[in-house]
């Protein structure tokens, strides 16, 4: 069967992007995707998401309704259930920034930002929460701009922060925005680890133990390392795999299957939960939606410093 032209890629939308992380769409089309759905149905809400997709891009699903259902089933049937768990991961990262703001979160960081909107849309943040947004510089420009479209202008309690994760310094980067390591904080990696070498993602969580107050807390979502590394004997592993390679994102970085909260003990994090897709399908994937499937290669942990 020939692949279906993808939705991003079908009307050049992508070299219109430059630098910026075609990922970073993609994620954000999710997102639109669900937000559309009846709210009785849809697991995940994001009212500005569609500011982040490429008009064209939407304009011809609206126009090509048929062609866009074919598309979406061919992946689904590519990669089956990654695109709920990808929603659900949404979900499931709103939800914990809400009751980190019950228990006192004093500041927000968002690394990998891309074109998350939590900082615009979750009640309880603005005035109260400083929030930092950490990004490469290319993608972070491109946010920007919209984020000044949307609003008219750069809202106060939120700090843009321009980072290579693979070539500069995180915590020299954050401290000379001000960030306060006295403050209660919530770091967030929301599809990012898996696309920043070992080494990057080791010298984050090193800086997250060292530079965070007790009881800060760290969430982000990973592969296992057989899908990173193509050793991965599940059809849908080895497809997330090759896809990605083609579409050069490919993926750097994973944890050995049941070995994540041993990852983060050994490097000083405590009261660790590893999420599995059962555990998010269960949660989340109930009622109207509980036969809607999730791939059971996405996982989500979160952790506390010590």
């Amino acid at each position: 069967m020939q692949e279906p032209t993808s939705l991003t890629a079908s009307n050049g939308a992508n070299n219109k992007r430059k630098g910026s992380s075609k990922m970073a769409e993609l994620i954000a089309l999710h997102r639109v995707a669900e937000s559309r759905k009846p709210e009785g149905k849809r697991i995940c809400y994001d009212p500005y998401a569609v500011y982040f997709v490429d008009p064209e891009t939407l304009a011809f699903a609206a126009s090509n309704p048929e062609k866009a259902k074919e598309m979406s089933e061919y992946y689904e049937r590519l990669f089956p259930g990654l695109a709920n768990s990808i929603r659900a991961r949404v979900r499931y990262f709103d939800d914990f920034v809400k009751s980190s703001l019950d228990e006192g979160l004093e500041q927000l960081v968002i690394l990998g930002a891309g074109y998350d909107t939590r900082a615009y849309r979750i009640e309880g943040l603005k005035g109260k929460v400083r929030v930092f947004e950490v990004d490469h510089p290319d993608t972070q420009s491109v946010k920007v701009e919209k984020i000044k479209n949307i609003f008219g202008s750069l809202p106060d309690h939120v700090t843009y922060v321009p980072v290579d994760f693979e070539t500069e310094n995180l915590g020299e980067r954050l401290a000379a925005q001000g960030y306060d390591r006295s403050l209660k904080t919530l770091f967030l990696m929301e599809g990012l680890s898996m696309y920043i070498p070992p080494e990057a993602v080791d010298e984050t969580l090193s800086f997250v133990v060292k530079n965070s107050c007790k009881g800060s807390a760290i969430l982000f979502d990973y592969y296992p390392e057989s899908l990173v590394d193509g050793s991965c004997e599940l059809e849908a592993g080895k497809n997330i795999h090759n896809y990605l390679v083609q579409v050069e994102e490919s993926l750097k970085f994973g944890t050995r299957e049941g070995e994540a909260k041993t990852f983060l003990a050994e490097r000083g994090f405590s009261q660790i939960h590893n999420v599995t897709a059962e555990e998010y399908k269960k949660m989340y994937f109930h009622g109207i939606n509980k036969n809607r499937e999730v791939s059971s290669l996405l996982f989500f942990v979160h952790a506390v410093t010590e």
